[in-house]
């Protein structure tokens, strides 16, 4: 069974899974040795990774950075693939084409427009870019994500987010995701409005919610996004400030090479 399917496959068994977001290929290789089903990547952790702005990476970079982790895991992995890296559904389509050909197992198309002014595509455009994208990926039976941005781009509306997954769902999508939902009411409104397996970023305003009850409201997929990323950033960025005052009792925190080696060996 190739990783398309097994990918699929977790979409339609029972239960809920956790899909982890590495950013290299050694947080790669650490989630897949501590037993998870499937990876994602990062936008923004690959950004972080190569000392650029979330968002400041080509398609080729991006791309380049997939296909070392299929490379290095034998779990299903699906990309983050932003907006498509254009604005036209052809653009769409052409990106999705090139994932397959990298052997990812899926990925995911945003209506964010990169742009400030108006950050989120017009609404038919918006759908003609996730049908282009589903087209390109069922030729391959790679699966895909379609992602409504309104809630991580600063327009909060619902009512609207609902209308654009349910048209992304009729438009082909296999995975409906809109980030940054503020509460499991939210949530729960969301899931009971659409007919496909939909996918929650785990944040901090829901990090008090268990996996029970998010399956409950009818969530099959919870991601992390950049949060690995900005962890270990934030570790780096306490422990060198220590450091820089003179202070080393964080060296007692980190975990061993030889843990460390063992992950990587794997």
């Amino acid at each position: 069974m190739n990783t398309s399917q097994r990918f699929r496959d977790l979409h339609t068994r029972p239960g809920i899974f956790v899909i982890p977001n590495p950013y290299d290929v050694g947080t790669a290789r650490i989630l897949t040795q501590l037993g998870f089903e499937a990876l994602a990547t990062t936008s923004g952790g690959f950004a972080f990774s190569r000392g650029r702005k979330d968002g400041g990476v080509t398609r080729e970079e991006a791309l380049q950075g997939a296909k070392d982790i299929v490379a290095c895991t034998h779990l299903p992995v699906s990309a983050d693939l932003e907006n498509g890296f254009g604005d036209t559904p052809d653009s769409c389509a052409e990106t999705i084409r090139l994932a397959a050909n990298l052997g990812l197992a899926g990925g995911s198309i945003e209506d964010y427009t990169g742009v400030s002014e108006q950050p989120i595509y017009d609404f038919a455009l918006a759908v003609d870019r996730v049908r282009a994208a589903v087209e390109a990926a069922h030729l391959s039976g790679f699966v895909l994500t379609a992602r409504a941005e309104n809630f991580l781009r600063g327009r909060p509306d619902l009512r609207e987010t609902i209308k654009r997954l349910q048209a992304y769902a009729e438009a082909g999508a296999d995975v409906l995701y809109a980030p940054a939902l503020p509460d499991l009411a939210s949530i729960e409104e969301l899931c009971r409005s659409v007919n496909r397996p939909v996918n929650v970023l785990a944040t901090a305003a829901l990090a008090h919610l268990t996996l029970d009850q998010l399956a409950t409201a009818g969530v099959k997929r919870v991601s992390v996004g950049s949060a690995l990323a900005r962890v270990a950033i934030s570790t780096l960025v306490e422990a060198a400030k220590a450091s820089r005052q003179g202070h080393f009792n964080w060296l007692t925190d980190g975990i061993s090479t030889v843990e460390i080696n063992n992950y990587m060996a794997g």
